[in-house]
């Protein structure tokens, strides 16, 4: 990970076309401007994250989900309860 300081209005350049621009400081936030090519994600790790913990909620069943599936479309007797 590469550490630097800025003052507002500095930029970073990445690669050949991203440019960070520190814009300026609040207390104990930063705000900075991105410039990217309209192909490049550019995305907030906590939103990421969010998504994916949701994602792999979505998919976790319980161990009887797929039998009750099952029984529905005729493939299993169906079960007491």
């Amino acid at each position: 990970m590469l550490v630097l300081t800025r003052k507002p209005g500095e930029r970073i350049v990445i690669g050949d076309d991203i440019v960070v621009t520190f814009l300026e400081s609040r207390g104990d936030s930063i705000r900075i401007g991105i410039e990217a090519p309209s192909g490049v994600k550019i995305q907030r790790d906590e939103i990421v994250q969010a998504v994916t913990e949701a994602n792999r909620a979505a998919v976790e069943t319980d161990s009887s989900a797929e039998d009750r599936i099952k029984a529905a479309l005729g493939y299993l007797p169906p079960t007491a309860g």
